[in-house]
């Protein structure tokens, strides 16, 4: 179980390329180290990806990318990340325009930042 102090830390759940060691090497500086968890009531699809440093960085033209439907059977798995506000900061920088921040409530119970498709709508 990550425990960290909250004053000092913020929880990212990655299910797409910040799991990625180039992504967190090139984004954070260092390789993160996290725990596998589940974000319960979102569905994954793929987003193309235009900008070319995003690309370059991550590899990939598409982009995995989650939006809230609210039916708790449907389950996104990845990695929650204990990381420090200013490499948040830098997250929002990596990400592109069609991901928003949201804060969601993991299935283990972690409150944890998480990128969403832009115009999903939001967690009740």
């Amino acid at each position: 179980m990550l425990t960290v102090d909250p004053t000092s830390f913020e929880y990212l759940f990655s299910y797409g390329t910040l799991q990625l060691e180039q992504v967190q090497l090139a984004t954070f500086g260092r390789k993160l180290d996290g725990q596998a968890d589940e974000m319960p009531g979102y569905s994954l699809t793929m987003l193309k990806i235009d900008d070319p440093a995003v690309v370059a960085t991550s590899g990939k033209t598409h982009h995995p990318v989650v939006a809230y439907t609210g039916n708790a059977s449907q389950r996104v798995t990845g990695t929650v990340f204990a990381i420090t506000a200013e490499e948040l900061a830098h997250a929002d920088e990596y990400e592109v325009d069609d991901y928003r921040r949201d804060r969601v409530t993991l299935a283990s119970g972690i409150s944890a930042w998480v990128y969403v498709d832009a115009t999903s709508p939001r967690q009740a």
